[in-house]
């Protein structure tokens, strides 16, 4: 079976996490596919194949007799798709030939067009599996549990000497979970890729480090007609300090390995505000200076309004994986010698945002990320195509005949 006929038989399974629950999983449904595929990796001869309480599918592939000295590499995918756009009821469409075109979703009203996606054009004459419209692919991840699976059913069919080969499927990656519950030393692997990527042949070893800040606003609330020099708004403070941060430094106006503040929720009146900001950075350095502007002006709204105006609240999300890749960069260098071998361009992007690697490297399993061959992730753009399935698949597979010589 190919990869993309495994992706079109999972995205049948809905499994959407959700950022308001506090439960592990966050959503129930999350369990169907988890016992989908320990049901599938029990027949493709992974016997020790099961999903604990958790939702966390956990597999071992024994190394070939002899080969058992050889590294112990893992494979981790996950299995929740965004809630950030409906994921049931997914029906996508197959377009064979693609001609570069735009592409009608369905009935939906909805257009992928070549003019917000300018890559469409270089897959052309490819296989191109979109939406209809009304729905997201659900390709974010379930083509990398596709493209997994079926490196294991080929190493089987065509006796393909290995190493132990790791399997991990998680849950909940999208509200930012994925790693919590994961038990690095039952997956048992020296290293691992998560293959939650971009197109083929991208691999990343470096992400944001991200830290979520809140601030917590006490206004004075007055008679407005008779509030002058006595009222504090706490709405209007708020503005105040979001006016002190760069107004260049937002998601909107950065690129590449330029950090940023977001703004992401604020609500209020006279009398108390709360906001929320996510901040982003891939230097650890300049993360610091980030967070030391964020005290900065608590200290200085304070000192203009009274102590007790501001409360700030910094929290750590995840780091940067880098300086947990670099000790280990054969890691990358293998992943890299595997793709340009293959005649495709390796893509080593800096992640604008985190994934499940970047917790498990700082868990102690190093963790670079492969692409999965798919694009406009999250919502009714999203795509994928046969082909770029395919040479992910060969290239999962590749990586694993390099560390078995």
């Amino acid at each position: 079976m190919r990869a993309y006929e495994r992706l079109l038989n999972y995205v049948k399974v809905a499994t959407a996490s959700d950022d308001k629950s506090e439960a592990t999983p966050t959503t129930k449904c999350q369990f169907d596919l988890a016992n989908q595929l320990v049901k599938e990796l029990k027949e493709l001869g992974v016997e020790d194949a099961s999903v604990d309480e958790l939702c966390y599918v956990y597999g071992t592939l024994q190394a070939t007799e002899g080969m058992e000295d050889k590294p112990k590499i893992g494979f981790i995918a996950h299995m929740d798709t965004a809630p950030d756009f409906c994921g049931e009821n997914i029906k996508p469409q197959i377009i064979e030939n693609y001609d570069g075109q735009d592409v009608v979703l369905g009935t939906s009203g909805r257009v992928l067009s070549v003019d917000t996606f300018p890559h469409l054009k270089k897959l052309t004459g490819r296989t191109l599996i979109t939406t209809d419209g009304t729905t997201l692919l659900g390709s974010d991840d379930k083509s990398g549990i596709a493209e997994i699976m079926t490196v294991i059913e080929k190493i089987q069919n065509e006796n393909i000497p290995h190493g132990t080969i790791c399997i991990g499927f998680t849950p909940d990656e999208e509200v930012g979970a994925g790693a919590d519950h994961f038990d690095v030393e039952r997956f048992g692997a020296e290293f691992a890729y998560t293959v939650d990527g971009g197109e083929e042949g991208e691999i990343v070893y470096e992400n944001f480090n991200a830290y979520e800040a809140l601030f917590d606003i006490n206004g004075f609330n007055v008679h407005p007609g008779s509030a002058k020099n006595t009222m504090i708004n706490a709405q209007l403070v708020a503005m105040e300090i979001n006016g002190m941060l760069p107004a260049a430094e937002v998601p909107e106006h950065t690129e590449g390995y330029e950090g940023f503040y977001h703004l992401c929720e604020m609500s209020g009146n006279v009398e108390k505000t709360h906001m929320e900001y996510i901040v982003r950075d891939h230097s650890s350095n300049m993360m610091e200076a980030r967070l030391h502007t964020l005290r900065q002006i608590e200290k200085v709204i304070n000192e203009k309004y009274g102590e007790g105006t501001v409360q700030l609240s910094i929290r750590e999300e995840y780091r940067n994986m880098e300086e947990k890749i670099r000790p280990c960069f054969h890691i990358v260098e293998t992943a890299k010698k595997v793709i340009d071998e293959m005649g495709i361009e390796p893509i080593t992007v800096a992640e604008r945002g985190g994934t499940d690697g970047a917790r498990l490297s700082f868990m102690g399993l190093p963790c670079p990320n492969l692409g999965t061959g798919g694009y406009a992730f999250h919502g009714p753009y999203e795509h994928v195509t046969v082909e770029g399935m395919d040479k992910c698949v060969d290239i999962i597979l590749g990586i694993i005949k390099e560390y078995a010589k």
